[in-house]
């Protein structure tokens, strides 16, 4: 297995075993649908901000790594371009997180 598939498999699997407890519920099935759309669509959202967010982060870190130690007199202002850049990445992935808490506090019975 390539690490690719054992990534998509470890989340697809957690995915799965967050889904779980809805089927537990006894609600009006026209309201427990849109509630179990707005959880997938929620999870969604976060998931691939976080994964997005966590990529860019990463690349980021490497490639100043990277230039630091071609250029080491020129460490302070690759860090502090760094840490603006990993700020604005962090910022994203945290809009993220609101939309998804958004998403899942709408109340859908009463619409």
């Amino acid at each position: 297995m390539s690490k690719n598939s054992k990534v998509i498999g470890l989340l697809v699997f957690i995915l799965a075993l967050t889904l779980v407890p809805l089927n537990a519920q006894t609600v009006d099935p026209t309201r427990a649908s849109l509630f179990k759309l707005s959880i997938i669509v929620g999870a969604g959202v976060i998931t691939l901000a976080v994964i997005a967010g966590a990529f860019g982060q990463a690349k980021a870190i490497s490639s100043a790594c990277e230039s630091i130690s071609r250029n080491p007199a020129a460490g302070q202002y690759i860090r502090g371009i760094l840490i603006f850049g990993l700020v604005l990445i962090e910022t994203l992935v945290i809009y993220a997180l609101l939309i998804t808490i958004i998403i899942l506090m709408v109340k859908w019975g009463a619409y």
